[in-house]
């Protein structure tokens, strides 16, 4: 279930409260943030759409008995009560709407095949960091493959399949927007290609819970390897900003200084902490010695506290209300 699966992303999370990695922005080094608040992030995205799924039930879960053909029935039924037999919680209100309607389907694979973007992301994201241009994890040998030609190779190949299975949900929600879009009321044969797409988007989605669910315990996580390109790249340019802001500087000039020492550290071929405090004067007067503490990454971590940051409380505490949230599900 997708609470399972919710449940392993949050002792994943849990387990490495203290990784550091880099953030990411246009797939470019940004800021560096907790592994456990990245990962923290997915567990939002399948929240959301474990709340989809419950919220498309109450239009699911309604009877259509009694409509008939489409006018209604000749016979003496009561329908609210052989609801209250059946346990609907709600009846038909247009005999006409009962017998034309797919919406429900159509909405069920709507969240389905959103749920499967957010697999396919997360899907992208394991492949990358499981490759060695990242090296940031190592996926567990029962969910990758070897190549047929190259011994060396150890292909994430789960990861790919759920990526790919993404096009097949989102051809399920195609098939069947299209093949209600142009029917006349009420009841088409062409209404019989309904089940296919709806039984297959099902069971993908199922795998991939699954699958999913067993994989993610089961992956290596490489702390040093993420901290240190978290302390490459410039990832503290927007602290230097920051500290500059503090010091009373207007942000835009602030970020125009900051920028010209990216410039200097990258013709130097150093990071911005490397740099000697009179080289960061160049820049500015407002620069002293306490800048090297607050360009460090555990302050920049540390200082992200408000609501949803990734400073370590925070995440704690999210990780805390997740715990919670679960229990009740």
């Amino acid at each position: 279930s997708l609470s399972d699966l919710r449940k392993a992303i949050v002792n994943l999370a849990e387990n490495h409260t203290d990784v550091v990695l880099p953030g990411y922005t246009h797939l470019q080094r940004a800021q560096p943030v907790l592994l456990a608040h990245h990962l923290m992030a997915y567990y939002e995205m399948f929240g959301r759409d474990q709340a989809r799924f419950e919220d498309c039930l109450k239009r699911i879960n309604v009877m259509p008995l009694g409509s008939a053909a489409l006018a209604g029935t000749t016979y003496p039924i009561d329908r609210h009560y052989t609801a209250q037999l059946l346990d609907f919680p709600n009846v038909s209100a247009n005999s006409m709407d009962s017998v034309a309607d797919r919406d429900f389907a159509i909405e069920f694979l709507a969240a389905a095949s959103l749920c499967m973007v957010h697999f396919s992301r997360l899907s992208e994201e394991m492949i990358l960091w499981s490759s060695s241009e990242f090296a940031f994890i190592e996926i567990s040998d029962a969910f990758t493959t070897g190549s047929s030609i190259m011994p060396q190779k150890k292909n994430p190949d789960v990861c790919e399949l759920v990526r790919g299975k993404t096009g097949r949900v989102f051809g399920s929600l195609i098939t069947l927007l299209t093949l209600m879009k142009s029917l006349p009321m009420t009841y088409n044969r062409d209404m019989q290609e309904d089940k296919e797409p709806v039984f297959d988007a099902v069971n993908t989605l199922k795998s991939c819970i699954a699958v999913y669910t067993d994989m993610l315990p089961n992956i290596a996580v490489r702390k040093e390897t993420m901290r240190q390109a978290a302390e490459k790249g410039f990832l503290n340019a927007t602290d230097l900003a920051d500290y500059l802001a503090s010091k009373g500087m207007p942000f835009r000039e602030a970020h125009g200084c900051s920028g010209r020492a990216v410039a200097f550290a990258l013709s130097q071929n150093k990071e911005i902490h490397d740099l000697k405090l009179w080289e960061l004067k160049k820049f500015s007067d407002m620069i002293e010695a306490d800048i090297f503490d607050f360009l460090t990454t555990e302050q920049m971590i540390s200082r992200r506290t408000s609501f949803g940051g990734t400073a370590l409380e925070n995440v704690k505490q999210a990780i805390e209300q997740a715990r919670k949230e679960l229990k009740t599900q």
